[in-house]
């Protein structure tokens, strides 16, 4: 009895193998591709695309910029002029004028004022030279000036070079 049992399973086994393999291969042939040529739409795309390219060629800037350029972590510098090519007259010393320093740009541009023990204590902001100034009475300014007083809505500064006094006020 085991042998035919083992003939049976024997059968059986190469009738199952036999229709997995017929299962996975295929004696019809695949289904031929077909090719299309571009559809309408990319073709347009395509003459978009060729435009966007030659106008962007046509916005590039021509002129490259100057150097140096200027730089954005300096609030103010002097402007620089070019040398003439004219000479300025030379003065004899019988000529020659005093020189006269000229006074720097200054802005009262807003003051504050706290409750001191001995009255209120004022604080002007200034601007000028570049500079933005938070001074109290007795400060100095630009090494130039000292400020004397400090009203409600006036700055007296006191020039250090001839004395002359300034007066800024608010506008």
């Amino acid at each position: 009895m085991n042998m035919k049992r083992t003939a049976t399973m024997a059968v059986v086994a190469g009738a199952v193998l036999a229709w997995l393999a017929g299962a996975a291969t295929s004696t019809r042939e695949p289904p031929a591709v077909s090719v299309f040529g571009p559809a309408p739409i990319d073709l347009r795309g395509a003459d978009l695309a060729s435009e966007v390219a030659r106008l962007h060629e046509r916005l590039r800037p021509v002129a490259s910029p100057r150097e140096p350029g200027r730089n954005l972590f300096v609030f103010h510098t002097a402007p620089v002029r070019p040398a003439s090519a004219e000479a300025a007259p030379v003065l004899a010393l019988s000529e020659a004028r005093p020189a006269v320093i000229a006074q720097p740009s200054l802005k009262l541009t807003g003051m504050a004022e706290d409750p001191g023990p001995d009255g209120p204590v004022r604080i002007a902001f200034i601007a000028g030279e570049g500079q933005f100034f938070m001074v109290k009475e007795g400060d100095r300014i630009a090494s130039r000036y000292r400020v004397n007083r400090i009203s409600a809505d006036v700055v007296e500064l006191t020039d250090l070079a001839d004395n002359s006094i300034r007066r800024l006020a608010m506008k």
